[in-house]
């Protein structure tokens, strides 16, 4: 969930720098094209108890839940509940501050190797974001413990981003949930949102005049890399985003508005 709230593949990765302030080709409002945009995924559910899992969603750590229904401490000052609703049906859920930020139904296929994910993620303001995932097992052999691999994914959601110049020299990154500023300066930036992990800042480097590279970290270790490039025409922006232990990048394009 953290690991794939389409927030931290379509929100957490809208992280750049800078061209030349009021010339700067990035600015403008990109609106997300999902059948141009490949998102990928894993998770690992690790069975460690009675009742009991370690997740995996993504960014180096695992949170160790009771499948009980009932929220527990989670990664980034939230809270994750896991209410087993059959054999073969989960329902997951995160809070952050008794709010709740996503929630996921995720059912097993009758040869338990495959398992789709009907998943939520719920904007400050309300808004909602829907992906519905559907995952492979690579391994393990029954039940939700496992690894699994997402094979496609649908996003059945608009998300625009808006670009500023900021300062000049910098960025600034907005859309319903939080805003991102960066410069070209090599410092790390703190991440603002009511919903950003703590610690979590980013930094970022021009690579040319239509390609930026970026570095996500959370209390210094790094969560992401991503390449955000702009078409020739500069009415496309490709951000391929490459997660901490994954072997497979995102890939989100959005075209200007």
């Amino acid at each position: 969930m953290s690991k794939r709230t389409l927030r931290l593949l379509l929100v957490g990765c809208l992280f750049a720098g800078a061209l030349w302030a009021t010339e700067d080709p990035f600015v403008g409002e990109w609106r997300l094209n999902p059948s141009k945009s490949k998102l990928t995924d894993e998770m690992k559910v690790e069975s460690v108890g009675a009742n009991k899992y370690a997740f995996d969603f993504g960014g180096g750590s695992a949170e160790t839940i009771v499948a009980g229904g009932t929220d527990q401490p989670g990664d980034g000052g939230t809270t994750l509940s896991v209410t087993v609703l059959g054999p073969d049906s989960w329902k997951v859920a995160r809070k952050k501050d008794r709010r709740i930020v996503i929630t996921a139904t995720w059912k097993l296929s009758e040869d338990a190797k495959m398992l789709t994910d009907d998943f939520t993620f719920f904007a400050p303001n309300g808004s909602a974001s829907n992906v519905n995932y559907v995952y492979r097992r690579t391994a393990g052999t029954s039940g939700f413990a496992g690894t699994w691999e997402s094979t496609s994914e649908q996003v059945n959601s608009v998300f625009v981003l808006q670009v500023r110049s900021y300062e000049g020299d910098g960025l600034s990154f907005s859309d319903p949930e939080q805003t991102k500023i960066v410069k070209f300066d090599g410092k790390d930036y703190p991440n603002q949102g009511p919903d950003m992990p703590q610690g979590s800042v980013s930094s970022a480097r021009r690579v040319n005049e239509r390609t930026l590279q970026l570095t996500d970290k959370i209390n210094g270790k790094t969560t992401a890399t991503r390449q955000i490039e702009l078409s020739p025409n500069h009415k496309t922006l490709t951000m391929t985003v490459h997660a901490a232990g994954r072997s497979k990048p995102n890939i989100l394009v959005f075209d200007r508005e």
